[in-house]
């Protein structure tokens, strides 16, 4: 008969985990003062570990020589505890995986039409994933799953930022990969993974401001994802600019979005006689020195400015994160944010928060959603199979 894991034994497991992570092979022996734990304690986590496949033994070819029963040396599997990341952009599926030693498989992606069938979003994703893991995967090889979607995600059922189409992502996600997943915002998934791997890894303090087709952000505050009530944090795209500008979809008017988001950059170089498809030829424009983008710019990197101070005071970053297709616009656009922040923030002896370009590119969301289920896992069950209910909403 099958028995549930106790809190106690789930958490010597995790420490073999990770001090097998931190110094590789080991033998029991060399786990036993590493651990701390009695002698039949650690043999009881090892051997669950063994048991789910987490943990493989073997014994080197050197010890088979020598007289006396050798020493099994352990070591993590990598095919085992394995996570991904599934990121539902609006053109496009990106998925990045994670073996068990925490090392990035890889990332890839595939673009798609905006119409897309969800069903038909999910099986690309397990194509990409399977991609990943050369040919390997299998329903319930995964430990657990990470999604990223476009627009707010609050907890299931709560308040109006949690949509019904969330629910029925992660039902179809379970059902197609057999594994526990868990949901979040796009952007503010992004805004985690350039804390771990990207441009600001390692702060513990940042705001992150992506500029795409549409204008959102997150902040990962004392090292913690900030996600606010009902998950509203990060909706910086909303936050007015101009109180008689153009309407936004949110239903205001003059919204951040409304100047900053893609679109919008686009539209306004076209209206002032600079004809640009896209942010390629708007970055081309900029290369070559044309006075009216540079002037549109100019003038969206000051407003970007001014809402990005506004929010520095409230929360106090170190770091500014600018995300999204219009960051290669490059100093056209950042130089006009620094120079705000720089006069509207007050220096006093802590200085302005230092801005720099997003360094994962469209892999942040992706990436993000695996440091989600890292972090969740890491606190509950890390690396176990039992962790499956610990990471249902």
């Amino acid at each position: 008969m099958l028995t549930e894991p106790t809190p106690a034994s789930t958490a010597h497991e995790a420490l073999v985990l990770r001090l097998l992570r931190e110094h590789g092979p080991l033998t029991r022996g060399e786990l036993g003062p590493l651990s701390g734990l009695s002698r039949t304690t650690l043999y009881d986590a090892v051997g669950a570990l063994m048991d789910n496949g987490t943990v493989l033994a073997s014994v080197p070819e050197v010890a088979r020589r020598r007289r006396g029963r050798p020493a099994e040396v352990l070591t993590l599997n990598p095919g085992a505890g394995r996570l991904l990341g599934i990121e539902f952009a609006r053109r496009a599926v990106r998925v990045a995986a994670m073996d068990a030693t925490h090392a990035i498989v890889g990332t890839n992606g595939e673009p798609h039409g905006p119409d897309t069938p969800w069903q038909t979003r999910i099986d690309l994703a397990w194509r990409l994933a399977d991609r990943l893991t050369g040919g390997t995967l299998r329903p319930g090889a995964l430990n657990g799953i990470g999604i990223g979607v476009i627009g707010p995600v609050g907890p299931s059922g709560h308040g109006p930022l949690w949509s019904p189409r969330h629910d029925v992502v992660v039902a179809r996600v379970r059902e197609r990969f057999g594994a526990p997943a868990l949901i979040d915002d796009n952007t503010r998934l992004a805004t985690l993974a350039e804390t771990v791997w990207g441009a600001a890894a390692g702060e513990r303090n940042v705001l992150y401001l992506r500029l795409s087709h549409g204008v959102g952000g997150g902040l990962v505050m004392a090292g913690a994802l900030h996600r606010g009530a009902d998950g509203r944090s990060g909706m910086f795209g909303h936050i007015s600019v101009d109180p008689a500008g153009a309407p936004c979809e949110c239903g205001a008017v003059g919204c951040l979005e409304t100047v900053a988001s893609v679109g919008a950059v686009l539209d306004a170089c076209r209206t002032a006689g600079c004809a640009v498809a896209d942010v390629s030829e708007l970055v081309t424009a900029l290369e070559s020195g044309d006075e009216i983008a540079h002037a549109v710019l100019s003038q969206v990197g000051a407003q970007v400015g001014r809402v990005l101070a506004d929010v520095s005071h409230a929360v106090g970053p170190d770091v500014i994160v600018i995300g999204g297709e219009l960051v290669d616009a490059g100093r056209a656009l950042m130089a006009p944010i620094e120079r705000v922040l720089d006069t509207r923030i007050a220096r006093g002896s802590y200085g302005v928060p230092r801005v720099i370009p997003a360094g994962l590119g469209d892999r942040g969301t992706a990436l993000g959603a695996i440091a989600l289920l890292r972090r969740h896992t890491d606190r509950e069950t890390p690396g176990l199979r039992g962790t499956a209910r610990a990471l249902m909403p």
